[in-house]
């Protein structure tokens, strides 16, 4: 037997059927609410004079954590360039030319 499963958006503001999800950001807080055609027509009319006057933020991309092996190779590439007389700083990011040389160096036949 077969199950059929149906999501229904529900107006958060008035509990009628949602048709819109709207995002919005204020104080460094992200929202989202759903709301009909008339209730997002209505949100959108009144935040247009603060919108007209606004800039545009651009979104901040989260770099994702290091893992162990991208440390590991981190601190190869730095030995590797120690032996080779390349000076590297003991921290930070490595020079995508240093780390094309070393990968060059140990690529396998």
């Amino acid at each position: 037997m077969a199950t059929k499963t149906t999501i229904a958006l529900e107006d958060d503001l008035d509990g009628g059927p949602a048709e819109v999800t709207l995002r919005f950001g204020l104080g460094g807080a992200e929202y989202e609410i759903y709301l009909n055609a008339a209730n997002a027509s209505a949100f959108r009319r009144r935040l247009a004079p603060f919108v007209s006057h606004a800039r545009q933020a651009g979104t901040r991309q989260r770099q994702p954590p290091r893992t162990a092996s991208s440390r590991a190779r981190s601190s190869d590439i730095r030995a590797w360039a120690k032996g080779q007389g390349i000076r590297l700083s003991d921290r930070g990011r490595i020079p995508a030319r240093v780390a094309s040389q070393y990968e060059n160096a140990n690529r396998k036949p």
